[in-house]
């Protein structure tokens, strides 16, 4: 049977049952993404719920950094019929308030985090601009996101401690994006072993106390623009968002390898906005955004699998991890000297001529963050 609840709602988009969705390619997903900070406290909580309705399955995680531990718990189930079922394993995701308030609930575990968290946002849900993007002529994105900068409030246990989470002092992001990206079991290369794409990605939610800034910018390897962005939202609805023009970037980049250690970006109206990366998260560790075999985003672990991790991020062993997508809590000063807060996210696979990465491997090896 096709059915499910949902069906008897008005939110049908195409003449299929829900559980059916438009495109019949396997890489369809529809994901939730969570940032919570603290701004007196080294550290950074990251989680993500995703569905993948054309792979048959559901996963979600929570990865928090502590100093230099890293912890996660991940768990993947069948999707089952039932859209609206928004959990997995210990963790699910509640939305209070459509646009607004959203919940997050880790149970207690073996893996020593759990949480009960509520996102208030600070600005109005952003609809960012279409993501679409071809390899070798294959559209492999091809999606839709909103984005929306807030505040937590609630409780979170690491280990043997519990912290007070309050809007004051723990700040945040999120976003939700649908569509179509590379998610389940990898494919065949074909001819991405002997051509592979080039990825410069570079990405912030960057919170002050009236307003936020919303920043995107994907390059190909000689600098065109894929996707690009740059808008202030002010918290009081009242006042329009402003674009702020074609957004520019001078990243720094520790010696031999491709990590930011700080940056400005050249934002229109704004000016010249300067950017010191702080705690940072490597998402390829454990999350499922990584080319770890044993578990990414939309893989079949079967009816129902809850893991968990833990590694000191300063263990040399694990430095050959950090690679793909870095999330880091960034500081932000404005050209006034006013200071914000949030993501700081860049990803850069592949040559990027202007940085002088000639090679998908250099800047990796040996790496030292």
């Amino acid at each position: 049977m096709s059915l499910s609840p949902l069906d008897d709602y008005p939110v049908h988009q195409v003449a299929e049952p829900i559980r059916r969705v438009g495109p019949s390619d396997r890489h369809f997903y529809d994901r939730y993404y969570f940032n919570c900070h603290a701004l007196d406290e080294d550290l950074c909580l990251i989680a993500g719920f995703g569905c993948y309705p054309n792979l048959g399955t559901v996963d979600g995680f929570v990865v928090v950094v502590h100093g230099s531990d890293h912890r996660v718990v991940r768990a993947s189930r069948e999707l089952g019929a039932d859209r609206m079922d928004t959990s997995v394993g210990p963790f699910r995701v509640e939305v209070l308030e459509g646009l607004r308030r959203l919940r997050l609930v880790l149970d207690p575990n073996a893996w020593g985090l759990a949480l009960d968290l509520t996102f208030t946002g600070s600005i109005a849900a952003q609809e960012e601009p279409r993501h679409l993007w071809r390899q070798n002529h294959r559209v492999v994105f091809d999606s839709a996101r909103l984005a929306q900068t807030g505040r937590w409030s609630g409780s979170l246990t690491v280990g043997d401690r519990t912290f007070d989470v309050a809007p004051d002092r723990w700040w945040g992001c999120r976003d939700r994006s649908w569509g179509v990206r590379p998610v389940g079991e990898p494919e065949p290369p074909g001819i991405r072993a002997v051509r592979p794409p080039a990825m410069f990605w570079n990405y912030a939610q960057a919170q002050f106390e009236d307003f936020s800034i919303v920043y995107m910018v994907q390059e190909e390897r000689d600098g065109s623009r894929v996707l690009q962005e740059a808008v202030r939202v002010w918290n009081d609805p009242a006042r329009p968002v402003e674009h702020l023009g074609r957004p520019e970037h001078t990243l720094s980049f520790a010696p031999s390898t491709r990590t930011v250690t700080s940056a400005v970006l050249d934002l229109g109206a704004v000016g010249k906005v300067a950017v010191t990366p702080g705690l940072a998260v490597h998402l390829g560790i454990g999350t499922g955004y990584g080319r770890e075999p044993d578990w990414v985003h939309g893989m079949y672990q079967g009816p129902l699998k809850v893991e968990g991790l833990t590694v000191d991020l300063d263990d040399p062993d694990v430095q050959g991890r950090k690679t793909g997508v870095v999330d880091t809590v960034g500081r932000f000063e404005l050209p006034d000297g006013t200071v914000g807060y949030g993501l700081w996210e860049y990803a850069i696979g592949g040559p990027h001529d202007r940085y002088g990465f000639q090679s998908y491997r250099d800047g990796w090896r040996g790496s030292a963050g």
